[in-house]
């Protein structure tokens, strides 16, 4: 079937995450879709409306939005915009060691939009997003900047309005704050009072994906990570990560990365 929606992708197949500065000329856009990126406005000066889901928001100074890649948004604006925008896409997630920054992602992936009064942090780490993502090989300090200003948004609870945190955010929730193991779908679906046929509905309508493979994926983080920035043998990690064996936990790291865990090692 063909998509109804006009699909925009505007930052590079190349590109993980896109900072700048939002376009002046942008007032009013058609009705569209991202290419499979999450996107953050933040204006400083603006005014008109911005749809989210035929949801008819105010813009005004100080207001931050977020666009998850599967909401229909269009602008129109009445004045000429001043702002930021972030463009981030499903791989600097995946490809992220840093447990809190995924999980401020999934918080701030339940939220609509913002308005802040006093907005001068936000604007500084903004300004400072920008200059470092024009450098390269500083993962590390773009992450840590962008980690400091989601947190600054999820943490402001005055004048907040946003949606009601949903199923797929409380499963992210439960699998950063408890121990990674081999849990199957219908655990988490008991944890979260759920059915396994709906927390699967959830993650491929919230994310484009199963809920068997968010749980791959957090497994296979944490193996880099313990591969990375630890001395443990393979056979700890893969007890650490209870696997039942040494030669299954080779096998499970092989298909899903393309190397054994001995190969990922020495080649970091």
């Amino acid at each position: 079937m063909n998509e109804i929606f006009t699909i925009k992708d505007k930052i590079k197949t190349s590109k993980a995450i896109k900072i700048e500065v939002f376009k002046k000329h942008v007032r009013k856009t058609a009705a569209h879709k991202h290419n499979k990126y999450l996107e953050l406005v933040f204006f400083t000066n603006a005014s008109g409306f911005h749809t989210i889901d035929n949801h008819k928001i105010e813009v005004k100074p100080g207001t931050f939005f977020v666009v998850r890649k599967e909401q229909v948004h269009f602008w129109d604006l009445d004045s000429e915009p001043n702002g930021y925008v972030i463009l981030l896409k499903k791989s600097f997630v995946d490809n992220s060691l840093d447990l809190e920054l995924k999980k401020v992602i999934a918080k701030i992936s339940a939220i609509t939009y913002r308005y802040f009064e006093s907005a001068e942090t936000l604007i500084n780490l903004f300004d400072l997003l920008i200059i470092e993502n024009k450098s390269e090989n500083n993962t590390m300090i773009l992450e840590g900047l962008l980690k400091a200003l989601l947190a600054k948004v999820i943490q402001s609870d005055n004048n907040v309005t946003q949606t009601k945190i949903g199923l797929y955010s409380k499963f992210m929730d439960v699998l950063n704050t408890q121990e990674v193991q081999l849990q199957t779908v219908d655990y988490y679906a008991t944890i979260l009072n759920t059915t396994p046929q709906n927390l699967n509905n959830c993650c491929k309508k919230e994310h484009n994906t199963t809920a068997s493979s968010i749980l791959t994926d957090r497994i296979i983080m944490e193996a880099k990570r313990l591969l990375i920035y630890t001395d443990l043998t393979i056979s700890e990690i893969s007890y650490t990560l209870f696997f039942k064996d040494n030669s299954h936990f080779g096998k499970y790291f092989k298909r899903i990365v393309g190397t054994t865990p001995s190969e990922f090692r020495s080649n970091t």
